[in-house]
């Protein structure tokens, strides 16, 4: 067998833009560490595991797990070259004097926290290699207040500075860190949660895979700290 171009960690595998993104990589050849938090789903989403297809089933909200993913993947494909933090949720209605402390702590956890510690497990072997590309998934929505949405976007906003902060401190060490901030994505469950909308307007899964896909890339060397909107025709 060929050895992989690339091996590339995806969180949030099962869902919709994970899917994406895990097809728009392997037709580059790439292995993929495919990370859910059931098996099933990814067994589901993505039928048998191969040679260069490996399930991750892990709770990223457990250090101890994601610790679990990155020391597997290492083991059996040597080094990670990608890692793109697709995992998140979404979840308004609240004003900002009204909101619980379980939304507060599902959407910092899933949203952002998740991002640190993937940060943890993943930076320490791309540093011993000198090389990685890291693509985070932020919000567009997150560049400013709205309401009834304030956990929201400050996990998303988290996201952002958090991924310009990581820029500065790894560019210099072959570590190249970004960020995609998508409006609406084109989902068969935004359809039904929106029947009216005109979806040709939103983002397609593929569409923001192929921009993750080019900032995972060499042809993105150069660029560091980027947080990139991805808006579709809205």
């Amino acid at each position: 067998m060929n050895t992989p171009q690339r091996v590339v960690v995806i969180t949030g595998a099962a869902g919709n833009l994970g899917r994406a993104v895990a097809q728009a990589f392997a037709a580059k050849g790439d292995a993929l560490v495919l990370v859910d938090l059931k098996r099933e789903s990814l067994a589901a989403a993505f039928g048998d595991e191969s040679p260069q297809r490996m399930f991750a089933p892990a709770d990223l909200r457990k250090q101890q797990d994601v610790d679990g993913v990155v020391r597997t993947a290492l083991e059996r494909f040597g080094h990670i070259d990608v890692l793109c933090n697709l995992a998140g949720t979404f979840r308004m209605g609240e004003a900002v004097h009204e909101m619980s402390d379980a939304t507060w702590d599902l959407l910092l956890d899933l949203n952002a926290r998740s991002l640190l510690r993937t940060a943890h497990a993943v930076v320490p072997a791309m540093l011993k290699q000198g090389s990685g590309k890291i693509v985070n998934v932020g919000a567009y929505s997150a560049q400013k207040g709205a309401a009834q949405m304030g956990a929201y976007i400050a996990s998303k906003a988290v996201v952002a500075r958090l991924t310009e902060t990581m820029a500065a401190e790894l560019r210099e060490r072959g570590i190249n860190v970004n960020a995609v901030l998508p409006t609406l994505i084109d989902t068969p469950e935004n359809r039904a949660a929106m029947p009216d909308a005109d979806p040709q307007r939103w983002v397609a899964p593929q569409d923001l895979a192929n921009v993750i896909v080019f900032l995972a890339s060499d042809a993105a060397r150069a660029v560091h700290g980027a947080t990139l909107p991805v808006t579709g025709l809205s």
